[in-house]
């Protein structure tokens, strides 16, 4: 038996690789399959099932490429309905896999087709359960995801209790957790940095999993939701109802484009928007005039999801040629499949071609303690829960992720200095301000604890 968690940080998703005797399984895989193709080649071994937890919202699930190139069967558990061809288990249905077995859970809450799969061997001893969102690790999935007319967050918050107690709660002990995200997804509220556990450590952990009422259930796990990224619904969409090959997409996108075919495209859609995933600090020493910036060494893909918001937007992309790959993977990732090319020889030919360059001032904290006082404009664009832990004196809270609406309230016509926690959303924001036509802006690109000391520093001095 090998059960092998591959994850990936820059979503904070978790697919799984099953296989026993020749035979194998992929749960919740990504954009990209070649991976488990390549793993299954590599161990003599064939993929049987691609077994979805649920329509995922924050990626596109490579569950069609994956089936049509291996010929394995497509599983989801009850209530799924997507548009294309799927095996659709029953609760609680026994599936073979080699000398194992995988026991189908229906575990709605999250979503209403929300499906866990539990993992035993030939005797029916209890091994591990896939909860995908249904159970992370210290949380659970959040219920207001696939509310609609007839269900509300509430109702899917009570059938997640139900599920939580009477399909989740009832294995063993021992039984290993693999969820399907862990800390950094906007799929839930407090899940833990930790990427698997047991059913007996999250009984004892797992604020959801206490000894409380339904309707303090419910209260727990719908206080505080913020609002989901925009690209949610899109990404859904995909996932039920199919999508554009991720070959083809990857061929489309290896597209050189001089200076002159960016000009007619963009004149043709003024949609259509540069994307720079380089260095935060490449980007400030110069960048295409317009650009928007949003660097691959961060949780792009979310980034790109919550801040270009419509999966359909016309991009072309600014990367060191090393990496162009992987930025178009990450786009597609999260349903991003309209990109147009890239830009050919990258900043140094694009300016060489006559293209507007600028640059975007970058000072350290030591620079910054060194000019600060109460009556600089200071922009936070950190989350409002890590604003509440601490900040700088005088300074305002305008998280990055709601940027599109709350730039109409920072002063235009004021120099802003903008800060994060290191420098990388602070780079984001900088990059999509002066889209909004601010012009004086200073990104304090440096560790925020250091930040706040020369701000302490400059006041006892003062």
């Amino acid at each position: 038996m090998l059960v092998e968690q591959l994850y990936t940080n820059c979503l904070a998703q978790g697919a799984y690789y099953i296989e026993s005797n020749g035979e194998a399984a992929v749960i919740d895989p990504l954009r990209e399959t070649n991976q488990y193709v390549e793993l299954a080649i590599k161990r003599n071994a064939k993929i049987k099932y691609v077994l979805e937890t649920h329509f995922h919202a924050d990626f596109v699930s490579g569950h069609i490429d994956l089936a049509e190139k291996t010929g394995a069967k497509i599983v989801y558990g009850p209530n799924a309905e997507p548009n294309f061809e799927i095996y659709q288990a029953k609760d609680e249905e026994i599936l073979s896999l080699g000398d194992l077995q995988i026991k189908v859970l229906h575990t709605p809450g999250h979503t209403m087709e929300s499906t866990s799969y539990l993992l035993m061997d030939k005797e029916g001893n209890q091994h591990a359960v896939f909860t995908g969102d249904t159970l992370f690790i210290g949380d659970v999935g959040r219920p207001d995801l696939a509310q609609n007319g007839t269900i509300t967050q509430e109702d899917l918050a009570s059938y997640l209790f139900d599920s939580l107690r009477n399909k989740i709660m009832t294995l063993d002990d021992n039984v290993i957790v693999y969820p399907g995200h862990g800390a950094g997804s906007a799929c839930g509220k407090k899940m833990s940095d930790e990427t698997q556990s047991t059913i007996a450590l999250q009984k004892k952990m797992n604020y959801a999993l206490q000894d409380i009422s339904r309707e303090q259930f419910i209260k727990e796990v719908t206080d505080g939701l913020t609002p989901p990224p925009s690209y949610f619904p899109d990404n859904v969409r995909l996932n039920k109802e199919g999508y554009n090959n991720f070959d083809e997409v990857l061929e489309k996108a290896k597209n050189p484009l001089l200076k002159s075919d960016i000009d007619n495209l963009i004149n043709d859609d003024s949609k259509t928007i540069i994307l720079d995933v380089r260095y935060p600090k490449d980007y400030a020493k110069k960048h295409i005039l317009n650009s928007i910036h949003i660097g691959l060494d961060g949780s792009f893909a979310p980034w790109v999801g919550a801040l270009i918001r419509n999966v359909h937007t016309p991009i072309i992309i600014l990367s060191n040629q090393d990496r162009l790959e992987e930025a178009i993977t990450r786009l597609a990732r999260v349903g991003f499949d309209n990109i147009l090319g890239f830009v050919d020889g990258g900043i140094h030919k694009w300016e060489e071609q006559g293209g507007d360059v600028e640059s975007q001032l970058q000072i350290s904290a030591e620079e910054f303690g060194e000019i600060y006082n109460e009556n600089l404009d200071i922009i936070d664009v950190r989350k409002p829960s890590e604003f509440a832990i601490n900040r700088i004196p005088n300074a305002k809270n305008y998280p990055l992720d709601y940027i599109h609406d709350n730039y109409k309230d920072m002063p235009k016509d004021k120099h802003l200095y903008l800060h994060c926690l290191g420098g990388y959303r602070g780079t984001i924001a900088s990059s999509i301000l002066r889209n909004y036509g601010f012009k004086d802006i200073t990104v304090i690109y440096d560790d925020f604890q250091n930040i706040y000391n020369a701000t302490q520093l400059k006041n006892e001095l003062v």
